[in-house]
């Protein structure tokens, strides 16, 4: 399977570009689904279309579909909701549901994840496009799996073993009961499936990221941010798509002036991303709804090129050799290095940008390594790494 993530600024059209998209690989005789994790559901006013939990089939080989946060989360973390009933009853809690407890912000992207991955193991459809909520919301659901890969394999197996222990004496001391066996197994199922997911969105081989703009100075601000911080958790984008672009000539007065402020912002914005290629939708005449429009979208937008295809691949982390040790490369446009921090703990590295953070299990070549420097040059930043101490050497 194909997938592909629409991200941009709210308001920027990505819902418009993702569903025209779909409409392009589906017209080519791909098997496409276009979804939407956005809480704020549009896909299907952009269609003009009503759409459900599950996916709706509306042309031939297109289907669509608006992701339930609490549909879904009662459907792949049943054992929990059970627990959290069961802990309600027991204080005697009536002002508040389980329902609140399963769905608060930042779990309702993981649920969207789910959907994604139990599309990606049925193998239903040749292409996923997916329609993500503004920027920073995206940034959350695509690092969320990486977060608690970590906190699986580091947290989770002590803090099982304490539960088990203190659970026959929770409830006669504290009147609380404590998860049982199944309802940590349900979470660390949970987590495994987030892991999984988060090595298909970041294998260049089947996922890229699309980010949307409009020319405008504070929109393409938010983007180079986007850009960085895909590129430090290591996402690939494989195009910029500049959403509503006035025509360079014949505007009359009152348009001229934002006309060529708009193309000074498309020649930067060309700069700025070079080598990923920048795709522009002019500024339609009327409402970009329903069928019709989002086809002549997708024309106008990638002309003959199949919109499902790879337009880039970026390598954003490289090892090299360097002297008796290594040097790891993180491609980090549009930072400065006032705003990195990196720590070492061990084998885990810590690169910490604005307040972004990921923790980097070091490749095989890197570990039983100090790193002793680093240095950024052009958006590379170069960490240079020691040779092996203690006796222990990477493969």
């Amino acid at each position: 399977m194909r997938i592909i993530l629409y991200t941009g600024k709210g308001g920027v059209g990505k819902t418009s570009l993702a569903a025209a998209t779909a409409i392009a690989t589906a017209k080519s005789g791909k098997r496409t689904i276009v979804v939407s994790t956005d809480a704020a559901h549009s896909l299907g006013d952009s269609l003009n279309q009503e759409l459900d939990n599950e996916p709706v089939e509306i042309k031939e080989n297109l289907w669509a579909q608006e992701i339930s946060t609490l549909s879904n989360a009662e459907k792949s973390w049943g054992k929990v909701q059970d627990y959290l009933s069961a802990l309600l009853i027991s204080q005697n809690f009536k002002d508040i549901t389980v329902d609140d407890l399963i769905v608060f912000p930042g779990l309702e992207e993981l649920f969207s994840l789910l959907e994604i991955l139990n599309h990606y193991r049925e193998g239903k459809y040749d292409v996923m496009i997916v329609d993500c909520a503004p920027t920073g919301e995206t940034l959350r659901l695509l690092t969320f799996p990486e977060v608690l890969k970590w906190w699986l394999e580091k947290i989770f197996p002590v803090e099982k073993l304490l539960v088990k222990i203190a659970r026959p004496i929770s409830k006669p001391l504290f009147g609380v009961p404590l998860p049982g066996d199944d309802t940590m197994d349900s979470i660390a199922e949970l987590f495994q499936q987030l892991r999984d997911m988060h090595e298909i969105l970041v294998n260049q081989e089947i996922t890229s990221v699309r980010i949307v703009v409009n020319p405008e100075k504070m929109v393409i601000r938010e983007a180079e941010r986007s850009f960085m911080y895909l590129n430090l958790y290591g996402f690939n984008t494989d195009a910029v798509i500049v959403n509503r672009l006035l025509p360079a000539v014949d505007l009359g007065q009152y348009f001229e002036k934002w006309g060529e402020v708009q193309h000074t912002h498309l020649r930067y914005i060309k700069d700025q991303f070079s080598p990923v290629p920048v795709f522009t939708v002019p500024l339609f005449m009327d409402e970009v709804v329903g069928f019709e429009a989002l086809k002549e979208m997708g024309v106008k937008c990638f002309g003959a090129n199949p919109p499902e295809k790879f337009f880039f691949h970026g390598q954003t982390q490289k090892i090299s050799r360097s002297g008796d040790g290594y040097m790891l490369e993180l491609l980090l446009p549009y930072v400065q290095k006032e705003d990195i921090l990196l720590s070492q703990k061990g084998d885990d590295l810590t690169v910490k940008v604005g307040d972004y953070k990921r923790n980097i299990f070091l490749p095989r070549k890197l570990l039983g390594r100090d790193a002793i420097g680093a240095k950024l040059e052009e958006g590379l930043l170069k960490i240079r790494f020691g040779g092996v101490k203690n006796g222990r050497q990477g493969m």
